[in-house]
C-alpha cells in the first residue's frame, strides 16, 4: 500500500467520527470487504453442516466484514479500538455483538468458545509503538496468547495482513507459533502489485490442510505446489508448526566394533584392561 494509515497514527484517533464515515460510505472500500471476508471465511473452512458458528472479527471497524459474516449464516462478535467506528456500526444496526477494545491487551474472552476468528487489515497495527508503553513483541504475545485460549481446539483464524517489510512478517508469524499455533501464510495473487493479499492461516492445535490459494488467472493450488515456479504463477504456503523439543536418542545395546574401539582408548590412557579374547563384546543369552 502508498499510504498506511497505521504510520500516520494510532487506529483510535486515526479513525474518528469523519474519517469512520466516510471508509463506510466509500462504495469501493465495501466491495474490497465483502471480497477479503468472502476469502477469509474460505480459509476458515468450517464445516458444511448449515449449523451456524460463533466467529470473532478482530478489528471488526463499522461491521462491513461483519456483514458478510451474518450473509453467511453465522453468529459473530466484533471488537474494535474506534469508539467512531463502532457507533457507525451501530448506527447500521449490524447483527453481531460489539466490543470496544484494545487487541494488543489481550482478549477477554472465555476459552475455548469461538468456532473461529477473521480480521481484516488489522493485525499488523500490532507492529507499530504508538506509546511509550507499546512493544510490539509484546503486544503480539498477548493477542496471539488470548486467541488461543478462547478458540476451540482445531478451530482456525484467518488474519488478511498488510505486512509493512519482512521483518514484520515473520515478527506477527514467530508470536502466533510461540503462542501454540501451527500454519502458514497463503498469498492470493503474488505477481499482481495490485491484487496481491496474504493472509496468516492458523489452527489452534493440531494442523489442519490449507485450502487451495488462487493464482493470477483465477486457478488454483494446493499446499503441494509449494515453491513452484514463477511462470506458473502459483501461489505459496509457507507450513510452520510448533517448535517441539528434541528428544533424546539413547542406544539400546553396544557392539563389538565399540567396545573394542573404548578398550583401545582406555589402553592408551594407561589404564589397565582385561585382554581381548573370542567373548569380547559377544551378546549374552537373556536369563530366565
Amino acid at each position: 500500500m502508498s499510504s498506511r494509515p497505521e504510520l500516520k497514527a494510532p487506529p483510535e484517533i486515526f479513525y474518528d467520527d469523519e474519517e469512520a464515515r466516510k471508509y463506510t460510505s466509500s462504495s469501493r472500500i465495501v466491495k474490497i470487504q465483502s471480497e477479503l471476508t468472502e476469502r477469509a471465511l474460505e480459509l476458515l473452512a468450517l464445516p458444511d453442516d448449515g449449523v451456524p458458528r460463533l466467529l470473532l472479527d478482530i478489528g471488526c471497524g463499522s461491521g462491513l466484514s461483519g456483514e458478510t459474516l451474518s450473509e453467511n449464516g453465522h453468529e459473530w462478535i466484533g471488537l474494535d479500538i474506534s469508539a467512531s467506528m463502532l457507533n457507525v456500526a451501530l448506527e447500521r444496526e449490524v447483527e453481531g455483538d460489539l466490543l470496544l477494545g484494545d487487541m494488543g491487551q489481550g482478549l477477554g474472552l472465555r476459552p475455548g468458545v469461538i468456532d473461529g476468528a477473521i480480521s481484516i487489515s488489522a493485525v499488523q497495527w500490532l507492529c507499530n509503538a504508538d506509546k511509550s508503553s507499546h512493544e510490539p513483541r509484546l503486544r503480539l504475545k498477548a493477542f496471539f496468547g488470548s486467541l488461543y485460549r478462547c478458540l476451540a481446539r482445531g478451530a482456525r483464524a484467518v488474519f488478511q495482513v498488510y505486512p509493512e517489510n519482512l521483518d514484520q512478517r515473520e515478527l506477527i508469524l514467530r508470536m502466533a507459533m510461540q503462542a501454540g499455533f501451527s500454519g502458514g501464510v497463503v498469498v492470493d495473487f503474488p505477481h499482481s502489485s495490485k491484487k496481491r493479499k496474504e493472509y496468516l492461516v492458523l489452527t489452534c492445535g493440531p494442523s489442519a490442510p490449507v485450502s487451495k490459494a488462487q493464482d493470477e488467472d483465477g486457478g488454483s493450488c494446493s499446499d503441494d505446489d509449494v515453491n513452484e515456479d514463477e511462470e506458473n504463477k502459483t501461489v505459496c504456503v509457507s507450513d510452520r508448526h510448533r517448535p517441539r523439543k528434541k528428544q533424546r536418542i539413547t542406544k539400546k545395546g553396544k557392539g563389538r566394533e565399540w567396545i573394542m574401539k573404548k578398550k583401545e582408548q582406555m589402553r592408551r590412557r594407561g589404564n589397565v584392561v582385561p585382554p581381548d579374547t573370542k567373548y569380547t563384546g559377544r551378546k549374552r543369552k537373556a536369563r530366565f
